[in-house]
């Protein structure tokens, strides 16, 4: 494949196959939990059963090896984004009947596990598409629609939901005609892809980019240089930010008396919903522009002590009370900022340790290990700081963030990987 071949038309697909890749995520992971509320259903359900949909983006690797093994990667985008739709187009369709809650939760286990392997699938496509610099430079526009897509859903649906529950005085009315409106926002999606997205893959070939065998995916990844300390260092790259990303909103919510800020709700989503996807979106950008131009090396000390410097206004805020405006908008636009631009190093290192035959698969396995470093410490997240406090729970977060620096001291990767010179490689 030639340089030509791999970034062709980068600039319109990209854009549009990250947006398609957040939607799904963010309607079932995030849109699922209110809509359920408004339905009249019990906080304990909701909680139970809408975090279990969260396990197949952890499960995904476990068949991200079919993937590479059968198929180009653009079918199997397209194919489950398709999938997305259709069950999407269930879910509101199924709304009003009497057994609501188990028709629905069945149809987005399906949407769940059609949108994480569309991940697996838009992921490979990403590596296998783009030169190495260019996926450097790329990381951070993608990651950018991605948040788009996440501000869509959780904003422009849920207003439209709102709007419509005040218009017909019926939720379930309101969301059944919600839910149906982003299936057919997931099918012009994906016919859009189907128009935007290159041919560029041959099923016919086997080259040293797919694997002979299922089990030589999971034994060559395993047999890579330094993967026991790669793995730990993903997932403690973000163990602070994992955890603070789950109190930083009820800390500005929740009372005085119990050490938070008394912000509204309205407040809090304008900061986090305005200011923060724009900083969050910049911080992004000019990561991957950074690494592009210098290399993963000069960057990766200086990311990371973005990502997790800004953590501690969070704690001043904590210890100090205050209401501020400036002060809280403040922490939040540089803890946003500095998420978007430590959180390039961290996708460029992913596709770092992915390299060589069967990347789709290992990139799959890389971002499993990604999400388990999200999940796990943001379960806890929540009985730490009732033990501890909200002043005493972001200094551990400050704390927390330690063991990446002393793991990066005896990380081992090429100075200038994902830098321009490096395309003579690919």
């Amino acid at each position: 494949m030639s340089v030509a071949e791999k970034d062709k038309r980068a600039w319109a697909w990209i854009p549009l196959l990250y947006f398609t890749q957040g939607m799904p995520y963010i309607l079932i992971v995030t849109v699922s939990v209110i809509m359920y509320k408004r339905l009249g259903i019990s906080n304990a359900d909701i909680g139970l059963y809408t975090s279990w949909l969260y396990l197949p983006w952890v499960l995904k690797p476990l068949w991200s090896p079919l993937i590479d093994l059968n198929g180009t990667k653009r079918k199997w985008f397209l194919a489950m984004q398709f999938v997305v739709g259709i069950a999407f187009l269930g879910i509101g369709l199924s709304l009003p009947s009497n057994a609501f809650f188990t028709i629905t939760l069945a149809f987005f286990w399906m949407a769940a596990f059609a949108s994480a392997t569309n991940d697996i699938a838009s992921d490979g496509y990403y590596m296998l598409g783009l030169t190495q610099k260019k996926q450097s430079f790329f990381i951070g526009l993608r990651s950018t629609f991605y948040r788009l897509a996440m501000v869509t859903g959780q904003g422009l649906l849920v207003i439209l939901a709102g709007f419509l529950e005040q218009k017909y005085g019926d939720n379930t009315k309101a969301w059944s005609f919600t839910m149906i409106c982003a299936a057919i926002l997931m099918l012009v999606l994906t016919l859009s892809n189907l128009l935007a997205c290159p041919k560029f893959e041959k099923t016919s070939n086997k080259n040293s980019e797919k694997p002979s065998s299922f089990w030589e995916v999971f034994y060559t990844f395993f047999r890579k240089k330094q993967i026991g300390l790669a793995l730990l260092f993903i997932l403690t790259y973000r163990l602070g930010e994992s955890q603070l990303v789950k109190m930083a909103s009820p800390f500005l919510l929740d009372t005085k008396e119990v050490g938070g800020l008394a912000y509204s709700t309205e407040a809090v989503g304008t900061i986090y919903g305005t200011v923060g996807v724009i900083m969050l979106s910049l911080g992004g950008i000019l990561g991957g522009i950074l690494i592009s131009r210098d290399g993963l090396k000069k960057w990766m000390l200086p990311m990371l002590l973005a990502l997790n410097l800004p953590n501690l206004l969070y704690a001043l805020l904590a210890i100090t009370q205050t209401t501020s405006l400036y002060a809280v908008v403040g922490t939040v636009v540089l803890e946003q900022f500095g998420y978007g631009f430590g959180f390039a190093a961290f996708l460029i290192y992913l596709i770092y340790i992915a390299e060589g035959a069967s990347k789709t698969s290992h990139y799959a396995i890389a971002t499993g290990f990604m999400a388990l470093g999200m999940m796990l410490p943001g379960m806890l997240s929540g009985y730490i700081q009732e033990w501890l406090g909200y002043d005493g729970f972001f200094i551990w977060v400050v704390i927390a963030a330690l063991p990446a620096f002393f793991l990066l001291r005896f990380l081992k990767y090429p100075s200038d990987y994902g830098k321009k010179t490096a395309i003579s490689n690919e």
